[in-house]
């Protein structure tokens, strides 16, 4: 017998929901807004079948072109054979998160901005470019009081 392919078939674990956060939906999910131009996740949330996308967009992050009273909807990228598509899917608010993936380069470039003006302030260059992790300092180990550890030979006797 051959498997069913239905439109919701393969997501028994990935719209299910987590533990111990069964039951009713969180208010601030509703209060979220949403404007043109945000970067949001979309994270299926299977208590709500209404305005649910399509199980391939689950854990996908895309841009909001479009903000209606209970939905939104959002631009995809979705690879179809060698290359990337332009999907624009209309989501409910509740199978959608903000998208904390610029969250470090905004930091980063605020942070950039402060020292750049305490710089500009002293009068003295800054470096901002990120550096990679450079080795670690090298130590020594004292060879006193290391004891060697062999293991017990069998013993048949009892």
């Amino acid at each position: 017998m051959g498997a069913s392919r239905g439109l919701r078939s393969g997501t028994r674990y990935a719209f299910s929901r987590d533990f111990k956060k069964k039951g009713t939906i969180n208010l601030s999910t509703y209060l979220q807004h949403y404007k043109v131009g945000d970067i949001v996740d979309i994270k299926v949330n299977g208590a709500v079948q209404k305005g649910m996308p399509y199980k391939v967009y689950h854990g996908k992050t895309g841009v909001v072109y479009n903000v209606t009273k209970s939905a939104v909807g959002v631009i995809i990228y979705k690879k179809v054979g060698n290359r990337y598509l332009e999907k624009r899917v209309n989501v409910r608010v509740e199978h959608i998160s903000r998208s904390r993936s610029r969250e470090e380069f905004l930091n980063r470039v605020k942070d950039n901005a402060r020292k750049r003006k305490e710089a500009k302030e002293k009068g003295e260059s800054v470096q901002l470019k990120r550096q990679p992790a450079m080795p670690r300092d090298s130590r020594t180990v004292a060879m006193e009081n290391i004891e060697s550890l062999n293991p017990v030979p069998y013993d048949t006797n009892i």
